[in-house]
């Protein structure tokens, strides 16, 4: 039962972490432009994975598509990759979880389910860390623009995107951890040893013979002393 709690949780930990990963790619803010040491903010500049946009103080925002693939930063291409490889991965670790957690009705024998369910959690882990990556490395290059004194050009801060992004990577981590360490204390567990010490009946009878005659040639009792008129 203690297994099969594991279980279930660490599958809805994994399952909302890539949730959460997911939801990440189509979000706006994962960069916002900074107002530090601005009196007046007029316009509002952020950008994502996608598109970069303005929007005004009336509320009306104008965005624009990144034009070609091959002529955006390096950075950004990776962070593309990293996710939708995250993603992707989360998605193929939910169909394994699926199929080798014990409380579901598919995937074999108990030994089959076991390594199944281990290969998820490697995949969810995997996952956690392509979303982590990619968060970490958008976000060092605003930090990075942000505190060199040289950059002249606007200067942006963490949006809410990469908050949601470490947040998923975190619990898909955790979660593909519970599901390795679940299916390996099952491997280890100590099985019982059953020993055959033959038929009850037949060493039970064998004992009492054995014990009738062992009384009767070697009585426990003193010996006795006849009298010479004793057979008279």
């Amino acid at each position: 039962m203690a297994s099969l709690a594991a279980e279930i949780i660490a599958f809805l930990l994994a399952i909302s972490g890539w949730v959460l990963v997911s939801s990440t790619l189509p979000t706006d803010y994962w960069k916002v432009s900074s107002i530090d040491g601005t009196v007046i903010t007029t316009a509002t500049f952020w950008a994502n994975l996608w598109k970069t946009c303005v929007t005004d103080s009336t509320g009306v925002s104008n965005c624009k598509d990144f034009p070609s693939m091959l002529a955006l930063d390096g950075y950004i291409q990776a962070c593309r990759g990293l996710m939708i490889a995250a993603v992707s991965l989360g998605f193929f670790g939910s169909i394994f979880a699926l199929v080798g957690m014990k409380c579901t009705k598919v995937g074999g024998s108990d030994q089959t389910k076991a390594k199944v369910a281990c290969l998820a959690g490697m995949i969810f882990i995997l996952s956690g860390l392509c979303s982590m990556t990619g968060c970490s490395l958008y976000a060092n290059r605003i930090t990075s623009e942000f505190f060199d004194p040289t950059f002249i050009a606007q200067k942006y801060e963490l949006g809410a995107a990469l908050f949601i992004g470490w947040a998923g990577a975190s619990l898909c981590i955790i979660g593909g951890s519970i599901f390795c360490f679940s299916i390996a204390g099952n491997s280890k567990s100590p099985r019982m040893g059953y020993t055959y010490n033959g038929a009850t009946s037949v060493m039970s009878s064998r004992t009492k013979v054995h014990n009738s005659a062992a009384d009767f040639k070697s009585p426990k009792g003193p010996p006795k002393h006849f009298d010479k008129n004793a057979y008279v």
